[in-house]
């Protein structure tokens, strides 16, 4: 593994370009490229070649690049997102296979080095990767979140990548152009490159639209080039004027053959699919009844979905989904426990719809529930055993409800007299008062009952 290593520990004479070495391609990588692949719908070609994409940067040390040119991986294919005006398909252009560089540190930790200087970091080089290329679809800087969040989701669900942009395994490069109308040519594109976050992202697209349409307000033209956002002063920068294809005098890499998979690899990999996220969705939403917005947070994480049915096999769905959406994620959040670890969370689902069934038979009230709930996130007790060891039952006996009912009647003699005289809305305040004394664990139709015998 690369990520979190010492920079420059994780390298090899062949990812290095030394003399005399040759590369392979990793067949897991095209495993994985594959899966993704399908997932989106594209097109996964049986022949597919490599290139050399010629260009010379501190970090390339072969000073070229294997990747893919004219015959790509996979070609085709959209990724489906949801905006204020309903879905939307993001058409891709493009899923190839192709090695990666390694990384500047423009801001360098070391305090014996000068700052003006920059170094670089080739642990990275080499490893594999894909590049997904879309088709100019996106209309907002919220649209592109919106594909980026979908994407993540995708590659996380089909086990492709964990999608971590903060250690790099996801980067995005976005690129800009702004036009009069809908219907006009698209403009000059300016390329932002190598944003590490989906928010950064928004707030990138937002600043460069208005940039780009700044200069063409003035009269001024837009020129190609690749930007780099500023996260400090909150803007692009400029990093270098923009390549075009011919730039990089690609030609068939020698090194390595044709990219060949057979059909039956490729269906195998088909069937081998988890169900999506998108599907699943709609699924959880038309067999369990629970809300558009429950669903949407249950399927962020495949893990966390697979909680929540465990969970829904056994408890009512919906109260389910209202506790792991709810208890669950805000445990999750206080502790920065990613959604992909719900199943090695504290509460296993079988004990939590342990609470749910003593919930939902009304023998613990909500605030009971959560009291419970929170031992549990502490101990391997189940929800039955803490409720006894605790006295948090419902208080039901109606001998013991008279006396604390009797207790708040001769307290309040004004609010007594308001509800005799035709207040009857103070009725919810004495139930309110008695519930605080039982702690939230008087049953509320016996404390009604109780209340309307002592109120007569």
């Amino acid at each position: 593994m690369t990520v979190g290593a010492p920079p420059n520990s994780a390298t090899c004479p062949v990812c290095l370009g030394f003399p005399g070495t040759l590369p392979v391609l990793n067949r897991e990588a095209v495993a994985l490229a594959m899966r993704l692949a399908l997932a989106v719908g594209a097109t996964v070609h049986e022949d597919s070649r490599f290139a050399r994409k010629n260009y010379f940067y501190p970090d390339l040390p072969k000073g070229y690049q294997i990747s893919q040119y004219d015959r790509p991986f996979a070609t085709g294919g959209g990724i489906e997102i949801d905006t204020p005006s309903g879905p939307k398909k993001i058409r891709l252009v493009r899923i190839h296979i192709e090695e990666d560089a390694g990384r500047l540190l423009h801001e360098n930790p070391f305090d014996d080095v000068p700052p003006s200087l920059s170094l670089v970091d080739w642990n990275r080089a080499g490893v594999p990767l894909v590049e997904i290329v879309s088709e100019p679809d996106l209309r907002a800087p919220e649209e592109a979140a919106a594909y980026l969040t979908e994407l993540r989701r995708l590659l996380r669900y089909t086990g492709a990548s964990d999608a971590d942009m903060e250690k790099g395994n996801l980067r995005c490069d976005a690129n800009v152009s702004v036009r009069p109308t809908e219907d006009a040519p698209y403009g000059t594109r300016a390329e932002i490159k190598n944003l590490n976050s989906i928010r950064f992202v928004a707030k990138a697209l937002e600043y460069e639209v208005g940039r780009q349409a700044d200069l063409l307000s003035r009269g001024e033209r837009i020129v190609q080039e690749t930007r780099l956002w500023d996260v400090a002063r909150g803007r692009t920068v400029l990093m270098r004027s923009k390549e075009e294809a011919h730039d990089y005098r690609y030609f068939p890499e020698p090194d390595l053959g044709a990219l060949v998979v057979d059909r039956a690899w490729i269906e195998e990999t088909a069937r081998s699919l988890p169900e999506l996220p998108r599907a699943r969705r709609s699924r959880l939403i038309s067999q369990y009844g629970i809300s558009p917005g429950d669903a949407e947070t249950l399927v962020s994480a495949r893990e966390l979905a697979d909680y929540f049915e465990e969970v829904a096999r056994s408890a009512p769905a919906r109260a389910a989904a209202a506790w792991v959406t709810g208890e669950v994620l805000r445990w999750m959040r206080e502790r920065k426990v990613s959604p992909e670890d719900a199943l090695s969370f504290p509460v296993s689902p079988e004990r939590l719809t342990g609470l749910l069934a003593i919930l939902e038979a009304g023998k613990i009230s909500a605030s009971s529930a959560k009291e419970v709930f929170a031992v549990m996130l502490d101990s391997s007790g189940d929800a039955a055993a803490i409720v006894e060891e605790r006295g948090l039952g419902r208080i039901s006996d109606a001998s013991a409800l008279d006396v604390v009912v009797s207790d708040v009647v001769r307290e309040n003699p004004s609010q007594v007299a308001l509800y005799r005289s035709g207040k009857t809305q103070t009725f919810a305040w004495f139930v309110g008062q008695v519930m605080k004394r039982t702690g939230g664990r008087a049953d509320p139709l016996s404390v009604r009952e109780a209340l309307t015998r002592a109120l007569a």
